[in-house]
């Protein structure tokens, strides 16, 4: 039976059921020589990509400054298509760049990401990672809609619900009770600092086991989800972690969302007793983090090849593409190229014969004839 998961939680549907214990924060597990291997291994090549990345940026700044540009975006839609709150692309990039005001609740919810986003892009340094940070960014996550929500924990209690195909809604988890949520929130801040001073902990471990808790708590009425994915960059950005800037990790969470969610509800069981299992959403979220590093890689390689023309750097990008490839997705992959010109080359190649299309209109692709005959056969 499939299951239709609802994590965009309302509160006085159901409440939390009675005599729930408090969670025990508590990351000194980490540094136990038991963790899997497969995320020792993850951290491993994360922290290899890592130091090329900075290599790079150190040479090649204005590439990185257009990958931000466009990172950006891709962060604020992404996010917030994950809660279902969508809008056009055109649209989403006037906001993003501040170049028209929201015109309705959805645009206002966006705007309030952007606004968020770059608070911690520009200031992630001076941001520590506290109960007053976490209300604060959340007054201005929701500034723009609800600004009688924002800033302020829930004051009552609310569930995380599962409706299956025929309708029937049961309880999925029970996040804290409201009266409970100060405290709780105050000993994820004390745990977090006390495990981040230890050198003997993994930061990269150590921050999607802080998220897991944090979303387990479920602290606000409204935004925990967009919260959650501001603070991870937040806590990543603070430990040197900053390809998010680059490529967009909301992207990758979106485009993974049935994982995510259901690495999300496997590390919650047992949450209240402290017998989760913290791994399953870690290795979520560092296999996230590791196909940013590798999108970096890719797209730095591609936007770097110095010695050949953009005209070449744009028939590689096509040719070399397994499967059709849109002028839009040319663009992300080429940042410093004009669409302009994207589009004036691509018409030399179809006018040449060696690509084809397949779509029509703004769904129109382009691929290699030799590979569109393998795809046949």
């Amino acid at each position: 039976m499939q299951i239709l998961l609802l994590f965009c939680i309302k509160s006085c549907i159901f409440y939390a059921e009675k005599g729930l214990n408090m969670h025990k924060f508590d990351y000194s597990f980490l540094k136990s020589g038991l963790l899997p291997a497969n995320l020792i291994n993850t951290t491993s090549s994360i922290a290899s990509l890592k130091t090329m990345a900075l290599f790079r940026k150190e040479s090649h700044q204005e590439i990185f400054t257009e990958l931000e540009s466009i990172a950006k975006v891709q962060s604020v839609k992404s996010s917030n298509a994950i809660e279902g709150i969508i809008t056009s692309d055109d649209r989403i990039a006037q906001i993003v760049n501040q170049n028209s005001a929201p015109l309705n609740h959805d645009e206002a919810e966006i705007a309030g990401y952007r606004d968020a986003l770059s608070l911690i892009h520009t200031g992630y340094n001076d941001i520590p990672f506290s109960v007053q940070t976490m209300l604060s960014l959340h007054r201005t996550l929701l500034a723009q809609v609800a600004q009688s929500r924002g800033g302020a924990f829930k004051n009552e209690d609310n569930v995380i619900l599962e409706i299956d195909k025929s309708g029937t809604r049961k309880i999925r988890f029970a996040p804290v009770r409201a009266a409970q949520t100060q405290k709780a929130m105050e000993q994820l801040e004390l745990a977090y600092m006390d495990a981040v001073a230890d050198d003997s902990i993994s930061k990269l471990l150590l921050i999607p086991c802080v998220m897991l808790d944090f979303l387990c708590i479920h602290p606000f009425r409204d935004g925990n989800g967009r919260m959650s994915r501001l603070l991870s960059l937040l806590l990543l950005y603070k430990n040197g972690y900053d390809v998010g800037k680059y490529i967009s990790y909301e992207e990758q969470i979106s485009k993974n969302k049935s994982w995510y969610y259901e690495s999300l509800r496997e590390s919650s069981v047992n949450w209240h007793e402290s017998r989760n299992d913290y791994f399953p959403f870690v290795q979520h979220f560092l296999s996230m983090l590791y196909q940013c590093y590798q999108e970096l890689d890719k797209r730095f390689a591609t936007v770097n090849s110095n010695k050949i023309t953009k005209t070449s750097r744009i028939e590689a990008t096509v040719l070399n593409s397994l499967l059709p490839i849109s002028k839009s997705e040319i663009c992300k992959i080429l940042p410093d190229v004009s669409p302009t010109t994207v589009e004036y080359v691509l018409g030399k190649m179809l006018k040449s014969g060696v690509v084809t299309t397949v779509g029509t209109g703004r769904g129109t692709k382009y691929l290699r004839k030799w590979a569109l005959s393998r795809q046949e056969i």
